[in-house]
């Protein structure tokens, strides 16, 4: 037998680059229980739920152990489950148990493992103090009385956002989960990606519900209730719904929407058309204009935020158009300002920063918000569930009319690095077909943090580099003050991997948002229509809807900006 090997439960296992044991005995197909083991966050060890007993006895956390050639391990001995048992108990004597009105009832770490390992009485008196609700922020919810300190969130939020709005504060049994000076989350620097609540284990922070303010505006006849929904929620159904992860199942999502009630469903992908035409407009004016580079993207909110509160002095290199949620509801409300009822536009989204941009008063006329309300893949999830709708024997439907029509450049919005290819496709002067195919193979794709490409631009380059996690963001920033890198364009997106991977979405590793990515591409590989500029609704929405209104209905002037 060549090659290094290990022993796990007596079974020989090939080392091959693992970094840690848990990740050798994950591959050997046993899956072992953790609370604060994530592959792309440093390594914490502190629920010791994933330990292995060696062949001398010695008890050691998996996690945080790397593997040897030679080395006996053991991952399920009486003495383990004992152990795993009584971490269990332990964390329950300390946590809040009314699981039946928990948000993360079903969806809960400890919930699961307590029935996994057969708790079904705990011992011990519960000790957990009732601390009020965080409900300042419009996108997370925060409850004190459920966290486990795994510290999941505090690395989430430090090593791949760079935020640091939360961390842990005093010692011993008095160590919690904080902001600074335990202020409400909203008054710290969070930019509600909501990539905490992602990793959170348990309901100690949630993504915000605003599902019955929906219910309760469907069921109202004196309104019209339209909704739009974004690129990444259609590979972001899961097994919950009897569906697999990065299967587009748009169709099935549109006829759900119209037996829950819903007047009007159309596709973000639309707004994302006009995104594309504005900003890569906006692109060639400053390089005509010889204006500071590079302009930023602005389509995810979260970014946004990052900018005003980090770096206020790239707002003004930060694009003035709104995202695609937004542009596509100042143009739903524009047309349907005459309607009898009252409009109220609701958007479907695989990101929490939504629900806080959606609010922001630079987005709203006349004090009046374009999108009203803001719906996570999540949400709408618990929606279809509480309809009774078995969503798996859906037939297809498609959107409505008058926007109906829409590209696959809009549709790979959704991954990181499809808005650089969406606009590239705009700037090309070469529109064959060939020319198309050598945009996708020249280092925009790919779920890696950050890319780097040379585009073709007249006779020049257009450099460009496509960022996703805050923490890639920054580190991008100083490497460009410093004059190391330079670049004319660069998209941003908060959560890591893109849309795909939004907190709004159902919980997936990096490999299962590389599929849904792979559905986006598929799904404009589908597509009759590959350019935005290509898409007739969007040449008569300028002769229309947005006539004289362009600046008003498709961008916004942030705060602080010049």
């Amino acid at each position: 037998m060549s090659g290094q090997f290990m022993l796990i439960d007596g079974m020989p296992v090939e080392i091959n680059g693992e970094k840690n044991i848990l990740e050798l005995i994950r591959k050997a197909g046993i899956e072992l229980p953790t609370f604060c083991y994530y592959s792309e966050l440093s390594v914490y060890g502190a629920c010791r739920l994933c330990v292995i007993e060696n062949q001398w006895g010695g008890i050691e956390a998996s996690c945080s152990t790397p593997p040897k050639a030679g080395m006996e391990i053991y991952t399920n001995t009486p003495r383990l489950r004992k152990y795993r048992k009584m971490i269990l108990e332990l964390i329950l004597a300390n946590h809040c148990r009314d699981c039946t009105t928990c948000e993360k009832n079903g969806d809960c770490k400890l919930q699961e493992l307590a029935m996994r390992f057969g708790i079904n009485q705990v011992r011990f008196k519960n000790s957990k103090k009732e601390v009020p609700l965080d409900t300042s922020s419009r996108a997370i919810v925060r409850d004190e009385s459920k966290c486990i300190l795994c510290g999941d969130c505090v690395r989430m939020c430090d090593e791949m956002q760079n935020i640091g709005a939360i961390d842990f504060a005093h010692r011993g049994t008095n160590m919690r989960i904080s902001t600074a000076f335990h202020k409400p989350i909203s008054e710290s620097k969070c930019v509600s990606c909501g990539q905490c609540a992602a990793v959170c284990p348990t309901g100690a922070i949630v993504v915000k519900n605003d599902t019955q303010a929906i219910w309760n505006v469907i069921s109202d006849p004196e309104t019209k209730v339209i909704v739009q929904i974004a690129p990444a929620v259609r590979v972001g159904i899961d097994q919950s719904l009897g569906e697999e992860n990065g299967h587009n199942v748009m169709g099935k999502i549109i006829a759900a929407l119209r037996r829950m009630g819903f007047d009007e469903i159309f596709d973000t992908t639309t707004g994302a058309d006009l995104t594309v035409l504005e900003e890569a407009n906006e692109l060639l004016e400053r390089i005509e204009r010889k204006d500071t580079l590079p302009l930023f993207t602005s389509c995810c909110p979260a970014w946004v935020k990052y900018v005003e509160n980090n770096h206020p002095e790239l707002i003004s290199q930060v694009s003035s158009c709104r995202s695609p949620m937004e542009m596509f509801g100042a143009v739903l409300k524009e047309h349907y300002s005459h309607s009898r009822r009252k409009v109220i536009v609701v958007a479907v989204m695989p990101c929490t920063a939504k629900k806080e941009e959606a609010a922001r008063d630079e987005l709203k006329r006349d004090g009046i918000p374009d999108v009203d309300y803001v719906l996570t893949t999540r949400e709408l999830i618990q929606m279809v569930k509480e309809s009774g709708i078995v969503f798996n024997e859906l037939e297809p439907e498609a959107v409505d009319m008058p926007f109906g029509v829409s590209s696959g450049a809009g549709v790979i919005f959704g991954v990181t690095g499809g808005v650089t290819e969406a606009v590239i496709r705009r700037l090309a002067d070469d529109k064959s077909t060939t020319s198309l195919r050598s945009i996708a193979f020249n280092g925009v794709r790919g779920m890696a943090g950050v890319k780097e490409a040379e585009i073709p631009f007249g006779e020049n380059y257009l450099k460009v580099a496509i960022v996703s996690g805050l923490k890639n963001a920054e580190d991008l920033i100083i490497a460009m003050k410093s004059g190391e890198k330079h670049y004319d364009f660069v998209e941003v997106m908060a959560c890591p991997t893109g849309c795909v991977g939004g907190a709004g979405q159902p919980f997936a590793r990096n490999e299962e948002k590389a599929i849904r990515g792979k559905g986006l591409y598929e799904a404009d590989r589908l597509s009759s229509i590959k350019r935005s500029e290509e898409n007739p609704l969007i040449m008569s929405l300028y002769s229309g809807v947005l006539k004289g209104k362009v600046h008003q209905l498709l961008h916004v002037d942030y705060i602080g900006k010049e």
